[in-house]
């Protein structure tokens, strides 16, 4: 893997990476084996081939880039974010920003079309929800409940009061 070298700056001297590794094993001979470890400065783990191998056999290319990425000073800060505070700020952001947004990683795009973001700007969007209309977005979703018109609505409503209303009255 090629990767063009950059000057880093004396802020990420400090940082390290430190690869622990430990011998499980039944034999006698590895029962006795004490843990390993290797520390490198972010610098000297770029340049360092061999334990950039070992990383990408164990964790596997992803991880590899994730940490060349963090030697490199190139920190997702959205990544650390939890999934509860994403949806609180995606819930801000217009309709077209939202589909641009779910296209850009699966971790946005199971954000981007959960019932609980949809609820959210279903929320914002309405003066007041019944408990009919909260029993509908869970019969059939509240982003098809955003995205269906007023018409379409109430002719659901309507259909699910009679359907519980004939079960009721067919029920002992």
């Amino acid at each position: 893997m090629e990767r063009k070298r950059k000057k880093r700056s004396s802020l990420q001297a400090w940082g390290q990476v430190i690869f622990r590794w430990w011998k499980i094993s039944l034999r006698s001979e590895y029962r006795s084996a004490k843990p390993g470890e290797t520390k490198e400065t972010h610098e000297n783990f770029l340049e360092n081939s061999h334990l950039q191998v070992q990383i990408a056999l164990i964790f596997g290319a992803k991880i590899l880039d994730y940490v060349f990425n963090l030697c490199e000073g190139k920190f997702d800060f959205l990544e650390r974010l939890s999934d509860n505070l994403l949806l609180s700020i995606i819930s801000y952001l217009d309709l077209e920003d939202i589909a641009r947004l779910s296209q850009t990683s699966r971790r946005f795009a199971k954000l981007c079309t959960s019932d609980k973001l949809w609820e959210q700007i279903v929320q914002s969007a309405c003066d007041h929800i019944t408990p009919d209309m909260r029993a509908l977005a869970e019969d059939i979703g509240w982003r098809q409940m955003f995205f269906t018109n007023k018409l379409q609505l109430q002719r659901h409503l309507r259909k699910r009061k009679q359907r519980h209303g004939s079960q009721r009255s067919s029920q002992p």
